[in-house]
């Protein structure tokens, strides 16, 4: 095998050492990632476009840089093998490259996008039907509690309001602000 590899000139030695070296630590990357192991402390190199505190579109990552050369390698070794230039293979390997960083980027990105904060935002009660659960009083005079279902799931929030008669447990009422420090300011359907 090392005399293989040393009969070789010196332009398919280098994409054979890249191949060889990426793929085994694409291979030692993919067996800690079913095991449980985040390869990504080895050195991450992230490049947020948006700048934002969101989840940006990351395109230069360890894991990219990983499937960049491991694919680099292997089509600049499928070049050498049809005989094409070291110039045209050159290009292909690095196209080839580029378009696994792309779509491994845009994979990992669209994972990301299916995660949840889970934290409640108050405001996406404005409008929503509920139901009263405990009585709230008339003119802001007494809390009281309302079944009201936000972001897909039934919640018991505190509620006032400003109708003019005490709303009983029961009565069907529609969110029409949020206070500040997130009770409900809420109304009888069909008065």
């Amino acid at each position: 095998m090392l005399e293989w590899f040393n009969a070789l000139a010196w332009f398919p030695k280098v994409f054979w050492m890249i191949a060889i070296i990426a793929s085994f630590i694409f291979i030692i990357t993919i067996i800690m990632s079913f095991a449980g192991g985040d390869t990504d402390d080895f050195g991450d190199v992230d490049a947020d476009i948006d700048g934002d505190t969101g989840i940006g579109f990351q395109f230069i990552t360890f894991k990219n840089l990983v499937g960049f050369f491991t694919i680099f390698g292997w089509s600049g070794i499928a070049c050498i093998d049809a005989g094409l230039s070291q110039t045209l293979t050159i290009i292909i390997a690095i196209a080839c490259g580029m378009v696994m960083m792309a779509i491994m980027a845009a994979m990992f990105y669209s994972m990301r996008k299916l995660s949840d904060s889970g934290t409640l935002d108050y405001n996406n009660a404005i409008n929503q039907i509920g139901e009263v659960y405990l009585t709230v009083g008339a003119n802001r005079s007494k809390i009281g509690k309302a079944h009201v279902r936000i972001q897909g799931a039934l919640r018991e929030l505190e509620a006032l309001t400003d109708h003019p008669t005490d709303l009983k447990t029961g009565t069907v009422i529609q969110v029409k602000e949020v206070t500040s420090n997130g009770i409900l300011i809420i109304d009888k359907l069909n008065n």
